[in-house]
């Protein structure tokens, strides 16, 4: 931080709900001054902070965007989408839509944001990855294939990065208690018949810890890396998973 006297000014994607409010809500008892990003204005309006409208895969979005809001301290590439599917039968809107959410967006939003952090001489440029940056997983091969790019891009700039006073990171949280969480719980149920607690075992049953990741505990880590303390940390991944990449 350039000036310890001054607040940071924060950006959220998807700060709406789910990880990314967790995110703007801890930066904002720090005392930061946060701003949540997204598209869907009544999502945003009810999550009670500034916030700004950002479709994160159009450039010209995102520029519009940084140019409403102004310099970025820190910024948090948080929005993402996740869509299943068999490898072979993945059409190629799918996959296009997964590397341009997951993957190209934070592409963009690195291009917008860092390089006022690199003339003010401090930033952190922290992604949400996942385990999926990490691993495969069956039926969500475009998802796996964008967010193992995202650790790609993160790694590259930090290197780029590395005497400019900015930090690029990303965390890869496992399966997380969000409404996204939810939706494909109620979305399996459907399809299989089985009850949402059977659903829900077969999110869990990967996590040694046999339970979902809390959207707090991946808050507490994008707090930490956004520290002095993290100066050094540079183009890691951080997993948040109980301990699934490494059983």
């Amino acid at each position: 931080m350039a000036d310890t006297n001054q607040k940071n000014r924060v950006l959220v994607t998807g700060g709406g709900s789910g990880i990314g409010l967790a995110i703007a809500k801890k930066f904002t008892e720090r005392g930061d001054q946060v701003t949540v990003a997204g598209r869907d204005p009544k999502k945003l309006k009810a999550a009670g902070l500034d916030h700004v409208i950002m479709d994160v895969a159009d450039p010209a979005s995102v520029r519009a965007a940084l140019d409403r809001i102004g310099d970025i301290d820190i910024f948090i590439a948080n929005a993402g989408a996740a869509a299943t599917a068999p490898a072979l039968k993945t059409t190629q809107d799918t996959w296009d839509r997964m590397l341009a959410v997951n993957l190209t967006s934070v592409y963009l939003c690195a291009q917008a944001a860092i390089p006022g952090m690199v003339d003010r001489g401090w930033g952190r440029f922290i992604a949400i990855a996942s385990t999926a940056s990490l691993k495969g997983y069956a039926y969500s091969g475009a998802y796996a294939a964008a967010k193992h790019g995202v650790l790609g891009w993160i790694k590259s700039l930090a290197i780029e990065l590395a005497k400019s006073g900015v930090t690029a990171n990303a965390i890869c949280p496992g399966f997380t208690d969000t409404p996204l969480i939810d939706n494909a719980l109620n979305m399996v149920a459907a399809k299989t018949g089985r009850g949402k607690d059977d659903a829900l075992d077969a999110f869990v049953k990967t996590n040694p810890m046999g339970r979902l990741v809390k959207p707090s505990e991946v808050a507490a880590a994008a707090l930490w890396l956004a520290s002095d303390e993290a100066a050094a940390v540079n183009g890691q991944a951080i997993v948040i998973d109980g301990g699934e990449v490494v059983s």
